[in-house]
């Protein structure tokens, strides 16, 4: 086994998980879990289905690590949405397994996630960059990612066709990476 450096970043450590370095994963998921599950919690708003969603992405990312590329993304975009469709899928099969009346109305006091990268030093340039967003390029982006919509439920919430939504993300998501590159 080898000792890591703690200034690797998520690139380095997924391509070093991906030839099977345990040490590598370990960090991984010291410097990544917390938040990967506020994600998953703010999805799926419960505990035990959140954390169900952070351990099928981890074993997603031990066995799959190598399929990671740069060239289509961050690593820490690529762990958001691994966690952020596995949330989903799972309340999609709860929602379909139990009828709504059996699923207690309880309110989520946690954090959202963007209110847990606060402390983040990426946090505050990533809030800079999402204020440069239009307001409503940044709500739908916001239903996207912190609230865990799919693009066809954020379209029939705002009330735009599919196709305007997911254009929409698009440009706002390449958007954000270049405003998020360019102050690196």
């Amino acid at each position: 086994m080898t000792t890591l450096a703690p200034s690797l970043d998520l690139a380095d450590l997924l391509q070093r998980v991906a030839v099977g370095d345990r040490m590598a994963f370990r960090q991984l998921y010291d410097q990544q879990a917390a938040r990967l599950y506020g994600v998953a919690l703010r999805i799926t708003r419960q505990s035990g289905l959140a954390a169900d969603a952070v351990h099928d992405a981890f074993l997603q990312v031990w066995n799959h690590a190598a399929r990671f590329d740069t060239g289509r993304g961050s690593a820490q975009t690529w762990l958001l949405s691994l966690v952020r469709y596995r949330a989903l899928d799972m309340v999609r099969r709860r929602a379909r397994e139990a009828p709504e009346e059996a699923i207690p109305e309880s309110i989520d006091e946690t954090p959202d996630p963007l209110q847990q990268l606060a402390g983040n030093r990426d946090a505050a340039a990533l809030h800079r960059c999402l204020g440069e967003l239009q307001e409503d390029r940044r709500r739908l982006v916001a239903l996207a990612f912190v609230e865990g919509l799919s693009h066809t439920e954020a379209a029939e919430r705002v009330g735009l066709p599919l196709g305007t939504v997911k254009s929409t993300i698009r440009r706002s998501l390449q958007a954000l990476r270049t405003c998020l590159e360019g102050r690196a």
